[in-house]
């Protein structure tokens, strides 16, 4: 089992392995079973100079082990590996799950049906990887947007072409056992330590072709570029699920749809699901230059190879509104993310090196039914009513609205002047007039707040580019305890996109849970063998 000893605070040049020798002195011992690092930070508060906090992980003979825990008390802990071992139930499955989307929650609830046995099929809208590579490059080089395979939709879901950050608030311990499960695939090891995990989207790119290489080994169908389009509801419940080609017998379907998905949602509000608004939030991307973001966090330190690219969060709370950043990417670029024609969204990417030029995170404003009404697919309407907007801002062809901060916050613009990563190009204008007035208002305080926290967050020269909507889904399809969609038996709404989870990890997680919650009813589908 081993312990794990925290609080272990060095400079940054002193290196890992005198993390692990601290953590056997503080044990009282000179060598361990095995011994690594759990977990590394960077403290940039600069008292005493930028330093890296660690957690180590120690094996340690019982005896040795307790003396350790008494000695150490709140500093060490014993460390239970997280694991995910369901138990198979006895309900019989005349046909095999269908999973609707590959997307992280869609990619593990898959891989742990498939392990279990039961030959899940999924049916992904998109196509995979190197045709989304392909298609995603059509719409940056040359303005042509393919409304079924982009950034939003596709093998891997929305998170592919993103920073690949696997850093999450839920708590859950099965987030060990998706971080192990993309090492596994071929993320680097680093992600099992790091604060701060993320892997970078060219390297995503291949755990994802991976992880569904493994599915089909152990039995699973995997349809690229062919979408659920309908569910064939019974008396008892889930009959069929229909897709653009043909009907298919199924008593389970996932639906693990992604939050871009708004023909599935004004279909299933049209077939009577239960559903309700949920709030998200929108706003632009902010692109500062990287080195500066260096400076402000790191200092004189800014520069040293063995600190990553900087990274910031921020956030400020007036009444009921809430301004924050979300998604930053270091090194990063601003990307075309639409997935409507007519309509300009905007995402951030980088790759697992982080060495572009800018860093680049959305600044977004919080917004609920007394923004965009009330009514279940209002905010879907809200979100697109701005990307419209944004695409007439940019003068067509997906070009980007953009503006300065000095000219958005009515001051001087001066340099340094952030040269615009957006592809297909950016159109500069006045962004205020694409919002309600509020959220302008709101974009501005965040910008005044959070420039006085961080030096350079709001420098004149830094630039906005319009607009970001698709935080989160705006809405949620409901579900009880078992997972089932309220009132729609054998049909388990799951993910981002049904409102349960909100990134990769989060995502990740909830399709294990819902994978957990059919193993645990029904039985493998007869002639599969059990794969481990």
């Amino acid at each position: 089992m081993g312990i794990i000893i925290s609080g272990i605070s060095l400079p940054v040049s002193a290196g890992d392995e005198a993390a692990i020798r601290s953590a056997l002195t503080l044990a009282g011992v000179k060598r361990a079973g095995r011994a690594q690092i759990a977990r590394r930070s960077v403290d940039a508060r600069r008292r005493g100079g930028i330093k890296f906090c660690y957690s180590v992980y120690l094996e340690l003979p019982d005896g040795a082990e307790e003396r350790a825990l008494r000695r150490l008390g709140p500093r060490a802990r014993r460390r239970e590996r997280a694991s995910f071992a369901p138990v198979p139930g006895e309900e019989k499955l005349a046909a095999r799950p269908v999973i609707a989307g590959f997307g992280p929650a869609g990619m593990f609830a898959a891989l742990a049906l498939a392990r279990a046995g039961y030959r899940p099929l999924v049916l992904e809208r998109g196509a995979e990887v190197s045709r989304r590579v392909e298609a995603v490059e059509r719409l940056s080089g040359q303005g042509r947007l393919d409304p079924r395979t982009n950034i939003q939709f596709g093998e891997g879901g929305a998170g592919t072409f993103s920073d690949g950050k696997l850093t999450t608030r839920i708590g859950d311990p099965l987030c060990e056992l998706v971080l192990r499960e993309f090492v596994r695939f071929g993320a680097p090891e680093r992600i099992l330590y790091e604060a701060k995990p993320h892997v970078g989207t060219d390297v995503l790119r291949e755990v994802v072709c991976a992880l569904r290489r493994e599915v089909i080994r152990l039995g699973g169908e995997v349809r690229f570029e062919e979408q659920l389009t309908g569910l064939r509801m019974g008396p008892s419940g889930l009959r069929a699920v229909v897709t653009e080609r043909e009907e298919l017998p199924a008593e389970v379907a996932v639906l693990a749809l992604g939050h871009s998905a708004r023909d599935s949602y004004e279909y299933l509000a049209k077939s009577g699901f239960s559903m309700e608004p949920k709030p998200f939030s929108c706003g632009v991307r902010i692109e500062h230059l990287q080195r500066e973001v260096d400076r402000a966090l790191y200092g004189p330190e800014a520069g040293n190879p063995l600190l990553p690219p900087g990274e910031y969060q921020q956030s400020l709370r007036r009444g009921d509104r809430a301004v924050y950043t979300f998604c930053m990417c270091p090194g990063g670029v601003v990307v075309p993310s639409a997935s409507e024609e007519g309509g300009v969204v905007t995402n951030g990417m980088s790759y697992a090196a982080r060495d572009g030029e800018n860093a680049n995170a959305a600044l977004v404003v919080s917004v609920g039914p007394e923004d965009f009404g009330g009514d279940l697919l209002a905010g879907m309407r809200f979100q697109r009513e701005l990307e419209r907007a944004a695409f007439e801002a940019g003068g067509g062809g997906y070009t980007a609205p953009c503006e300065r901060v000095g000219s958005f916050l009515g001051e001087p613009v001066r340099g340094p002047l952030v040269s615009p990563s957006y592809l297909p190009g950016v159109r500069e204008c006045a962004l205020s007039p694409l919002f309600p007035p509020a959220l302008s208002e709101m974009l501005r305080t965040g910008l005044r707040a959070f420039g006085a926290r961080q030096r350079g967050f709001a420098a004149p020269g830094a630039l906005l580019t319009g607009v970001e909507t698709r935080t989160s889904a705006p809405l949620r399809i409901l579900r009880g305890a078992g997972f089932e969609a309220v009132g729609n038996p054998g049909v388990y709404p799951c993910g981002e996109g049904a409102g349960y989870a909100g990134g990769i990890m989060s995502a990740a997680v909830d399709g294990l849970r819902v994978a957990e919650a059919i193993i645990t009813r029904y039985r493998p589908i007869e002639g599969a063998e059990e794969s481990a």
